[in-house]
């Protein structure tokens, strides 16, 4: 701090006297302006500035979550432009149970930020967990909208907004926000989440989704997933990173009609993608007459595409196939 006060004093001094300059025929006037202006500066600074900013004890890393919260209100105290600030204090809060305090955060951040479509979703459930009864207000659930009209594949989006609905009687409307999630889910998930849409459906006067088809003689598409051999020996994969396996309709829109859900660990492998695997009964594999087929490892877990995922070259293929399709992870393309 000294150090840096000696430097600050010698600009401060190297500035009023290259303001003064053109007044050196006259001494007093030179002298008290090379005297003044570093005095005056100081004073500024002690007025507007943060002295104690300057001092090492006041910059040590936190040991508490208490500290670490004192020091993140202080600095976006100081610069409250910080998007990324707001929704760090933000998670922060909620995690001390102080939810409308968290929910004020990131309140912060999307009003800095209103296309950043993760700290839009982080608000409207930052909204729910202020309510005394958990419930996402007309504010909460008009941001989800967006968020999905904006990006259908985020899933969290997806699954809020869903309970939104429900909270606020759309019993329909909640059962078909739902049901794109049920590619991304294992088997068992898939199967909580289903009756929670079929007790949507029935709030809402609707029959249950069709029973997955349990049929093995129904056509289905074999597909082959293995690892660019090169590519294997010198990039070290977690073995529990996801696979996704997708056919999905050519030039259609994003969500697949077969999808299946595995880990690097697995592979190579071989499978099927059968109507079973089709999160859409409404639209099973076996209605199209030809597919697009690639797979995607995703590291984070997530059904949506993210920046750091591989994937396969995209292969098109016209159904019933013979033989199996080809992917490989990891081949220059």
């Amino acid at each position: 701090m000294a150090t840096y006060l000696v430097l600050a004093a010698l600009l401060a001094v190297a500035a009023a006297v290259a303001l003064a300059w053109p007044l050196r025929r006259s001494r007093a006037a030179f002298a008290a302006i090379v005297v003044a202006v570093p005095v005056l500066a100081l004073c500024l600074y002690q007025f507007v500035g943060t002295p104690g900013a300057l001092d090492p004890a006041q910059r040590k890393a936190p040991e508490t979550l208490d500290e670490a919260i004192a020091q993140l209100q202080a600095d976006l105290q100081r610069d409250p432009r910080q998007v990324d600030g707001w929704r760090l204090l933000g998670r922060a809060l909620q995690q001390q149970d102080r939810a409308q305090e968290a929910r004020d955060a990131f309140a912060r951040a999307v009003a800095l930020a209103p296309d950043d479509l993760p700290a839009q979703i982080e608000y409207a459930e930052s909204r729910s967990r202020a309510d005394p009864q958990r419930r996402f207000d007309a504010t909460a659930l008009q941001a989800l909208e967006r968020v999905l009209k904006l990006d259908p594949e985020q899933e969290r989006a997806r699954l809020f907004l869903g309970i939104a609905y429900r909270q606020h009687g759309r019993d329909a409307e909640a059962a078909a926000v739902w049901e794109p999630l049920l590619a991304a889910l294992s088997t068992e998930a898939a199967g909580g989440l289903r009756e929670q849409i079929d007790e949507a459906r029935r709030a809402a006067g609707l029959d249950p989704l069709p029973a997955p088809a349990q049929d093995a003689t129904a056509p289905g598409l074999r597909v082959r997933v293995s690892l660019d051999a090169e590519f294997a020996a010198r990039v070290r994969l977690d073995p529990e990173a996801v696979v996704f396996v997708i056919a999905r309709a050519p030039g259609g829109p994003p969500m697949p009609a077969a999808v299946q859900r595995r880990r690097v660990a697995e592979l190579p492998l071989d499978l099927t993608l059968t109507d079973r695997d089709s999160p859409m009964p409404t639209q099973p594999l076996s209605a199209l007459q030809e597919v697009e087929v690639l797979a995607r490892m995703s590291a984070s877990g997530s059904a949506t595409p993210a920046e750091g995922d591989l994937a396969s070259v995209p292969v098109r293929v016209a159904l019933p196939a013979e033989g199996a399709v080809d992917l490989v992870l990891g081949a220059a393309r």
